[in-house]
């Protein structure tokens, strides 16, 4: 009988090269192994998972050596909470693999003809950089295989942090996080403290039951601070933890509470209440301010924010005298960055919340050639608008992970705009999406961006030039 691959064990395994995503691979008789949690360098026991006729993807479970590249992470919930999976990795590196990923992804599934790639652009701080953090309070502990050894730890119990990877009903109990400064961690520990002495229950994601639920925070350059505590009921006890928050920390700027009663934590569809301070928060990209809502989405690295538009705004070659489509424009941020050297720009988003915010951050920068439309821009663009707001001469696509929809590039095709610039968070479905490109643009710039230091996460922007009849 054939054994089922979780039961193989391969000893012993040089670990040769990065295969993209943070997996690193091995060839053991001619067949690619592709294994996590480990790096280029380590010898290791992997303990497969699922195991094909020429590959197969496993996990490393024992160390036999560890490769010279690797350095002490810093933070002592490494390897447990799911995040920042590459600490283990000195910076160089990381971005050496990051370079090699987009080389690789591009070359294998784009299949078109593409220039060199630039040397990737790499974060000044790999600590403290996010703006934004959102912490999960839970009723279930993830307890390491050594802290089950003993039996004085319980994972019924109610902790703050990060859902443990591969358990939507457990939670890592963070102590101190290295993504976003303080006073944030001490916020996320005081509404921790704080609750346990009242005895408020922690939510049971099973259950559906409990009271003390997420709590999201983001930290301004401005320093402005403001914080929206999500609730599992809708109880009038909330203020106790409410007021006791205003008083312990003056430096929140904006705070609210949302009830979310739904069995998702998504918050598109809730209304946040304004409990103390102002209902927003200011960024700023150069001499650009954006005004930020609880619901807003915003680059989460602000710094890398810039260095990522700033290239857009290069590969776009903006003489003033241009039409820009900023498609997937969210609340605004690209358009109005490159809006300087624009004639005008035209943001399509589906969100339409994400649109209002959009205009009034161009009324914010004073912006008068800036509008702004809510809807499918495969229904939004027809002929109709184009007569109305002119067809474009430069479009900037900023699409989710999942890449465009095949319509939506059948539609950039059609208006063939003679540049085209690509922003991507995922070089998989941008490749894609550049291979069915390929039919009218040429490639002309590769610049990958490294905007999450020490996780799998990199940033690539595409220019495509329209080819000559």
């Amino acid at each position: 009988m054939k054994r089922k691959a979780k039961n193989i064990l391969l000893t012993n395994i040089k670990v040769e090269d990065h295969a993209g995503e943070g997996r690193c691979l091995a060839r053991v008789d001619g067949k690619v192994i592709f294994i996590e949690d480990a790096v280029p360098g380590d010898v290791v026991d992997v303990r497969l998972s699922k195991s094909k006729k020429d590959w197969a993807e496993g996990k490393a479970v024992h160390f036999h050596e560890y490769s010279a590249d690797r350095v002490k992470p810093f933070c002592e919930h490494f390897g447990v909470c799911g995040g920042c999976q590459w600490q283990m990795l000195p910076y160089e590196k990381q971005l050496f693999y990051k370079q090699h990923q987009v080389e690789e992804t591009l070359k294998r599934i784009g299949k078109v003809p593409m220039p060199v790639v630039a040397p990737i652009i790499g974060a000044a701080e790999q600590r403290y950089y996010r703006n934004k953090m959102e912490y999960t309070f839970g009723n279930k502990r993830f307890l390491t295989p050594e802290e089950i050894k003993d039996p004085e730890n319980s994972a019924f119990a109610n902790v703050a942090g990060f859902h443990a990877r591969g358990f939507f009903d457990k939670v890592v109990n963070i102590n101190a996080c290295h993504l976003q400064a303080e006073p944030t961690n001490a916020i996320r520990l005081a509404i921790k403290d704080f609750a346990l002495s009242q005895d408020w229950g922690f939510y049971d994601i099973r259950m559906h039951t409990g009271f003390m639920r997420n709590v999201q925070l983001r930290l301004c350059r401005s320093g402005e601070l403001m914080v929206n505590v999500v609730f599992a009921t809708d109880e009038e006890k909330r203020s106790l933890l409410l007021d006791h928050l205003v008083e312990k920390f003056p430096e929140i700027t904006s705070l609210y509470y949302t009830v979310n009663v739904k069995f998702n934590d998504s918050l598109y569809d809730l209304t946040p209440i304004l409990y103390h301070g102002k209902p927003y928060a200011t960024e700023t990209l150069e001499n650009f301010k954006f005004k930020i809502g609880p619901k807003s989405f915003f680059q989460t690295n602000t710094a890398q924010a810039e260095n990522l538009y700033r290239i857009t705004r290069d590969m776009a070659g903006l003489t003033g005298n241009e039409i820009v489509y900023d498609l997937y424009c969210g609340t605004g941020s690209i358009g109005i960055f490159v809006s300087g050297g624009a004639k005008k720009i035209i943001g399509v988003e589906t969100v339409s919340e994400a649109i209002e915010d959009a205009k009034e951050n161009a009324e914010i920068n004073g912006l008068k050639h800036t509008s702004f439309f809510a809807g499918d821009v495969i229904d939004v663009c027809d002929d109709a608008f184009f007569e109305t707001h002119g067809k474009p001469d430069v479009i900037i696509t900023d699409p989710p992970r999942a890449g465009m929809h095949e319509k939506l590039v059948l539609k950039i095709l059609a208006m063939e705009a003679p540049t085209v610039v690509y922003v991507s968070c995922n070089p998989a479905t941008q490749a894609r999406d550049l291979n069915l490109l390929g039919e009218k643009y040429d490639v002309v710039a590769l610049q990958p961006v490294d905007m999450f230091p020490h996780t799998l996460h990199i940033e690539n922007v595409a220019k495509l030039v329209l080819r000559k009849a």
